[in-house]
């Protein structure tokens, strides 16, 4: 694996403020041009969206609740790069085509940068292609509030296949994230029980050594599912393993695994395809598709044995119905999504203008997901998209109402170094004028007499190093921005007495 050591992406002009984003969840965008507008929880709504996809989507609000952007891919057939972002007008956003993804389900992950009010990131994944994995950067404050991707496609990891289930958890102090990705083992057989995570700071994004825990995963299609304290981990695919994992969100450690079921070695093969937790994490609900039949899963999370507790829900008969994701959603229910395919068996993308259907013109919803066994009121087909329709995916949204983990090492953002930080009255500001095409650096309050201004790029490569002499307690730097390329920068001053750090962003 190839190991990326801070990723230098910068503190934000203005500071995050600590606002809990209850309502960040509340738009979700799949599917034929479908949606959910969840702004009412007793009462969500299907609204119109740009979107053709079967699989991969992922949306987010703003902290009132309002659409900020959302992305997709799209069949990827023959090697295609096909990731697309839309803005909220659902046009396409600047510069938001030809985004690293190759059509599956799972592949792509929107997590807000920390400290920043208006950056974010897109990950991406490569399943078949060896796109490995990527990121791009979503500035919103830029073309009058409806964005652009001001990076695109920088790699984190190159070459490597992921299995495709790349998701996203809060660190334990309420700001930070995980991204959890799994190396696929096809062709990488030595990749087959391994975990590789990436925490996000405001000072970049960093590499954690791999972690080899759990049970061998032979292929490249399953689904992770965070539990909602985030403690839990479990991980199904096509090939049948069901695994339990406990998750540290302060150090991002994997561990405990609890195998429920095994992979098969020989079919037929089960084909779990999703799995997702109930409000409380105590039921897990998994749905599958085998010889020609969906069947909707639950399992007691909490019961010393859990196999013995695997409860059947629902099936049907396939096709014409073929079962996709499960989904929680703001209003606490969990969300079902199928598919619609002819008798045959015949691949169903794109769906052409006759092929309106119940299976595909609804999600199938489960009202009481913390109710054992039958209680739990599945309902299928009851949620009808506004007569837009449903594929196989649903959006690959985290919690980002999250907490901070209350009483834990890790529940606060000032550390002893942080603090001692905040006692000194030093400051730095950067300002960068497109008409000058120079970035006017200036600090104040400085200690020392000696200084070393430093620069550097989105992926840490060192773009300026200057040394001088200061008159204490002023600095300035007229920096020529003329060969920079577009994007995320760090300014790095560092004096006898301390350092400081600022970013700005070349558009």
């Amino acid at each position: 694996m190839k190991i990326v050591h801070n990723i230098f992406i910068l503190f934000c002009l203005l500071l995050w403020n600590n606002i809990a984003h209850a309502q960040r969840n509340n738009i979700w965008c799949f599917g034929d041009s479908a949606g959910i507008d969840f702004s009412i929880p007793a009462n969500p709504v299907p609204i119109s969206t740009s979107l053709v996809t079967r699989g991969s989507c992922v949306s987010i609000a703003d902290t009132s609740g309002e659409l900020l952007f959302y992305a997709n891919t799209r069949s990827g057939a023959g090697g295609v790069i096909t990731g697309l972002v839309w803005n909220k007008n659902h046009l396409l956003l600047n510069n938001g085509d030809s985004i690293s993804g190759g059509g599956w389900y799972q592949e792509m992950v929107i997590v807000p940068m920390p400290d920043c009010d208006s950056l974010y990131y897109l990950f991406s994944i490569g399943v078949t292609m060896p796109n490995g994995l990527k990121f791009s950067v979503i500035n919103m404050k830029s073309n009058g509030g409806l964005g652009t991707v001001i990076q695109k496609n920088v790699s984190l990891v190159s070459g490597t296949k992921y299995v495709d289930c790349i998701n996203a958890v809060k660190h334990g102090n309420g700001r930070d994230w995980w991204i959890i990705v799994r190396p696929s083992p096809v062709g990488q057989p030595q990749y087959n029980n391994e975990w590789h995570l990436f925490l996000v700071s405001p000072v970049g994004i960093s590499a954690m050594p791999g972690q080899n825990v759990g049970y061998l995963n032979g292929t490249n299609l399953g689904k992770i599912s965070i539990s909602p304290n985030g403690s839990k981990i479990s991980f199904v695919n096509l090939a049948g393993l069901i695994e339990l994992y406990s998750f540290d969100r302060c150090t991002g450690n994997i561990s405990n695994a609890n195998l429920v079921e095994p992979e098969l070695t020989i079919g037929p093969y089960p084909y779990y395809w999703s799995c997702e937790y109930s409000q409380s994490g105590r039921y897990l609900y998994v749905s599958s598709q085998m010889s020609a039949v969906n069947y909707l899963w639950q399992y007691d999370t909490w019961a010393s044995n859990i196999f013995s507790t695997k409860t059947l829900i629902w099936q049907s008969v396939s096709p014409p119905s073929y079962i996709g994701e499960l989904k929680s959603g703001p209003d606490e229910k969990i969300y079902l999504s199928s598919s619609w395919r002819s008798p045959n068996g015949a691949s169903n993308f794109p769906y052409d203008s006759t092929m309106y259907y119940l299976e595909n013109m609804n999600l199938s919803v489960i009202n009481s997901p913390d109710s054992a066994g039958t209680a739990c009121d599945f309902q299928p087909w009851s949620f009808y998209l506004g007569g837009k329709r449903s594929y196989l995916g649903l959006p690959n949204n985290p919690d980002y109402d999250m907490p901070a983990l209350a009483g834990s090492p890790c529940d606060t953002l000032v550390g002893i170094n942080e603090a001692i930080l905040q006692t000194q009255q030093s400051t730095l500001s950067v300002y960068y004028s497109p008409n000058w095409e120079t970035a006017f650096i200036n600090a104040d309050k400085l200690k020392g007499n000696n200084c070393k201004l430093q620069v550097f790029d989105a992926v840490g490569k060192m773009v300026f190093e200057e040394q001088s002499k200061i008159q204490p307690p002023y600095y300035t730097k007229n920096l020529n921005c003329i060969n920079y390329k577009k994007g995320v920068y760090l300014v790095v001053l560092q004096t006898d007495a301390e350092r400081l750090v600022k970013k700005f962003v070349v558009e």
